[in-house]
């Protein structure tokens, strides 16, 4: 039993190394492949040319010019996207109308009893505000008829 144990791990260690083997290969391969340089496309900089006081505020003015229009750009695109969540909004509650009617019924059932406790509350606290407001609407309704 411990010989096929034995046998069992040393198969085990083998196909390891020969996994771990391959994937060096793999890995040498495609470092030969990316050998070329990432940043080939950018310039070198001559900052003392760049940053002169002719070059620096015609460079300022173009980064400028640059993050406006960019701005300008995610604006639309901001605004498209607001649109369209606003329209997938609308679709699914237009979609989700009969459900949503049937969850907040059952949402009102079943706290009906706090929520009448709540209101009662809050008429209590707020009595004197109330009164005032509704005693301002019968006023501003009966001036509208005169």
């Amino acid at each position: 039993m411990s010989k096929n144990l034995q046998e069992l791990k040393r198969i085990r260690e083998e196909n390891f190394k020969k996994h771990k083997n391959k994937k060096r290969e793999y890995y040498l391969k495609s470092k030969d492949k990316n050998s070329t340089p990432k940043y080939k496309s950018y310039k070198e900089v001559n900052y003392s040319e760049e940053l002169n006081d002719e070059n620096f505020v015609k460079n300022i003015k173009l980064i400028a010019k640059k993050q406006k229009s960019h701005m300008e750009n995610r604006e639309v695109q901001i605004l498209e996207k607001m649109l369209e969540y606003k329209k997938k909004k609308q679709k699914y509650y237009k979609n989700n109308k009969e459900r949503r009617l049937e969850y907040d019924k059952e949402y009102r059932e079943k706290r009906k009893e706090e929520l009448k406790r709540y209101r009662r509350e809050y008429y209590r606290k707020n009595r004197e505000k109330i009164l005032q407001q509704q005693k301002e609407k019968r006023l501003a309704k009966r001036e509208s008829h005169d």
